[in-house]
C-alpha cells in the first residue's frame, strides 16, 4: 500500500521544508520495521518548487496471520486461504494508519525542533492514495474529507477488472486531496479516516483507542457532520467505547462552542480578528468574568446552580481561593459527565473535599443551598418558562440567600451580530426567552428590591456600541440579612 505527500513552494518558502516537517531527509531512502512488515520512506522528487514524500508499506501476509487478528477481508473468518490471500498488502487501511503514526510520529504532533515555525504554517499540499477501500462508496469519501478544508477532493472509482467493464466498479477508489492545510492536520485526518473508510481494523480495539481517536481528532472531529459515523467505525462499533467517545466529543464541542449546551452559538466570532490569532470563546470570557466577580466579592464557598457538565466547577477548582464548590443540576446525565470531566474518582482527598455535585431543582427550596457566600446562575434563567421564574427567584434569593448572586444571560439585541443565527431565532432551541438589556435590568431591579439586594451590571464579551455585549451579567449583593418577602413563596403564575 502506498501514499504520496506533495508540497509546492517558492524560493522564499521552499517545498523541501516538507522534509523538516516529516523529519525525513529528502536525500535518503529509509526503512522502518513494523509489526506487519516494512515501511519505506523516499522522495521521488525534491526541489525548491516541488517536493514529494512517498510512504510504501510492504505488508507480510504471513505476519498478519501469525499475529492472529486479521482473518482476511471479504471471506469467512475460518477460510484458511483468505488468511493469506486478501487486500491488506495493497489497499490503504488501518495498517497504513499505524505506519503513519509510527514513521511520522513527530510530524503528527506538529513538532519540528529544527524549524519550530514550520508546523503552524499551512502548506499547499497534494496527497494521493492510489487504492483506498471505501465501504460506503465515493459519496462517503466525499462526506468525510469534504468538510475538512481541502480545496479539492478528487475521487476516482476503480473498476473490478479493466478487461471486464461490465463487472462494474470495485469498492476501492483513487483519492487525491489538494489544499492549503497544516501538515499535522492532514496526517491526523488520514490516521482516523483510513480505517473508518475500510470499516475494519487489523488489531483488537482496547479502551485506549478512545484516547487515540480524540487526540487525532482534536480540532476537527467534534464539529464534523459525520462525527458519529466516524467514531462508531473507528471503534469497530464497540458500544461502550463509542458512547464514551461521543460524550467526550460532546464535551469538547461544548467547550469550543459555548461551554454550556449543544447547538448554542454564543461562541461565534464577534468581530474581525487576525486570522492567525484564535479568538477567545465567549464561554471562556464568561467564566473569567464570573471568577473575577467572585474574587471581588471575597467569596470562598460557592454554589454553581445549573452547573451542567461542570465547566465552571472545573475552573473554580483551579483557584484555591474557593474552599468549597457545589455544583447543582436537575440532570443526572449532566452531573455524570461533570464527574468524569472533574475525574472525581481519581481526585486526591484534599482536592475532593472542596467539591460536591448533587441533583436538585431550582423550582423548590433546598436546605442544602443555605449558608454559601455566593451563587452563580450562568446561562440558566433563559431555560425556564417565565411563569416558573418566580419560584427560582424565591429558592435562590429568598430561601438560600447567599451574600452574592451572579446571573448571566444572553443579550438578545446582540443576536443580529451572529452571522450563523437566522433572524428571529434564539441562540438555543431550549431557550424559553432571551431578554434585551432593558428587560434584564427591569427583572433584576425587581428581584433586588423584593429580596433586599443591590444590583450592578457587567458586560461580558465585546461591548458593541449599538447592541451591547453578547452576554449580560447582573451582580447582586445582599444589603439586608432578611426581608419580609422571604417567608412567602411566590405563586407559580406570578409575572416575572
Amino acid at each position: 500500500m502506498f501514499l504520496t505527500i506533495t508540497a509546492t513552494g517558492t524560493p522564499e518558502k521552499p517545498a523541501t521544508d516538507l522534509g523538516f516537517l516529516l523529519h525525513k531527509h529528502p536525500g535518503k531512502a529509509q526503512a522502518f520495521s513494523t509489526s506487519h512488515g516494512t515501511a519505506h520512506v523516499f522522495y521521488p522528487e525534491a526541489s525548491v518548487e516541488r517536493c514529494t514524500a512517498a510512504l510504501l508499506l510492504e505488508v507480510d501476509p504471513v505476519a498478519l496471520v501469525r499475529r492472529g487478528r486479521d482473518k482476511g477481508r471479504g471471506a469467512a473468518p475460518d477460510a484458511a486461504l483468505a488468511q493469506y490471500v486478501n487486500d491488506r498488502p495493497y489497499a490503504a487501511s488501518s495498517l497504513l494508519a499505524v505506519a503513519l503514526s509510527g514513521v511520522f510520529r513527530t510530524a503528527l504532533k506538529g513538532q519540528c525542533a529544527a524549524r519550530p515555525e514550520l508546523p503552524g504554517r499551512p502548506l499547499p499540499l497534494r496527497i494521493e492514495i492510489p487504492a483506498l477501500p471505501a465501504r460506503g462508496g465515493a459519496d462517503l469519501v466525499r462526506r468525510l474529507f469534504g468538510p475538512l478544508g481541502w480545496d479539492s477532493v478528487d475521487i476516482e472509482p476503480l473498476v473490478l477488472d479493466e478487461r471486464f467493464p461490465e463487472w462494474g466498479d470495485s469498492r476501492y477508489v483513487r483519492l487525491v486531496l489538494e489544499g492549503q492545510l497544516k501538515l499535522d492536520d492532514a496526517l491526523r485526518q488520514l490516521y482516523v479516516l483510513l480505517p473508518v473508510l475500510d470499516d475494519a481494523k487489523h488489531y483488537w480495539i482496547a479502551p485506549d483507542e478512545v484516547d487515540k481517536l480524540l487526540r487525532a481528532g482534536d480540532g476537527w472531529l467534534a464539529a464534523h457532520p459525520e462525527h458519529a459515523l466516524i467514531t462508531a467505525r473507528y471503534l469497530a462499533r464497540h458500544k461502550r467505547l463509542t458512547q464514551n467517545a461521543m460524550e467526550r466529543l460532546e464535551l469538547a464541542r461544548l467547550a469550543e462552542v459555548d461551554g454550556s449546551e449543544p447547538e448554542e452559538v454564543d461562541n461565534a466570532v464577534d468581530e474581525a480578528r487576525d486570522t492567525e490569532e484564535r479568538p477567545v470563546p465567549l464561554a471562556v470570557r464568561r467564566r473569567e468574568a464570573i471568577l473575577t466577580a467572585l474574587r471581588a466579592a471575597g467569596a470562598a464557598r460557592v454554589l454553581d446552580l445549573g452547573c451542567g457538565q461542570g465547566q465552571l466547577v472545573q475552573a473554580l477548582l483551579k483557584d484555591v481561593t474557593f474552599t468549597e464548590i457545589v455544583g447543582v443540576d436537575v440532570s443526572m446525565r449532566a452531573l455524570n459527565i461533570a464527574a468524569r470531566r472533574l475525574r472525581l474518582e481519581r481526585m486526591g482527598e484534599r482536592q475532593s473535599s472542596r467539591v460536591r455535585l448533587f441533583q436538585g431543582s431550582l423550582a423548590y427550596t433546598d436546605k442544602r443551598l443555605v449558608g454559601y457566600d455566593a451563587a452563580v446562575l450562568s446561562e440558566v434563567i433563559e431555560h425556564l418558562d417565565l411563569p416558573r421564574l418566580p419560584a427560582l427567584e424565591y429558592t435562590v434569593f429568598g430561601a438560600a440567600r447567599p451574600r452574592t448572586v451572579l446571573v448571566t444571560t444572553p443579550n438578545v439585541e446582540y443576536n443580529v451580530r451572529w452571522e450563523s443565527l437566522p433572524a428571529g431565532h434564539a441562540r438555543h432551541r431550549d431557550h424559553r426567552f432571551e431578554w434585551t438589556r432593558e428587560e434584564f435590568r427591569t427583572w433584576a431591579e425587581r428581584v433586588a428590591g423584593r429580596y433586599g439586594y443591590a444590583v450592578a451590571y457587567v458586560p461580558v464579551g465585546d461591548d458593541d456600541p449599538e447592541v451591547g455585549p453578547p452576554t449580560q451579567m447582573a451582580v447582586f449583593t445582599a444589603t439586608t440579612t432578611t426581608t419580609d418577602t422571604t417567608t412567602e413563596t411566590p405563586k407559580e403564575g406570578e409575572a416575572a
